[in-house]
């Protein structure tokens, strides 16, 4: 069993969240405080982090939510 599985989840989502809240926000003109460091190289980069913060979110909630031992015993299944 994954340890401390709900807390990968909540980084998950909120990984996901403030990806999609700081593209949306980007788009209107205005940006999080806290993601302002991000516009220092140029938007291009700062929209291409946000996006890259969106997916590694939907990747850690899909390995927080993957039962690894069930996945372990079905590959040790001899076929036939």
């Amino acid at each position: 069993m994954m340890k401390n599985k709900g807390r990968w989840i909540l980084l998950g989502l909120f990984l996901i969240i403030v990806g999609i809240t700081a593209t949306v926000l980007q788009l209107v003109g205005t940006q999080w405080a806290f993601l302002q460091f991000l516009e220092i190289p140029g938007r291009l980069f700062a929209f291409v982090a946000k996006i890259l913060m969106i997916m590694a979110g939907f990747i850690i909630l899909a390995l927080a939510n993957t039962d690894w031992e069930r996945e372990r015993e079905e590959s040790e299944e001899p076929e036939g």
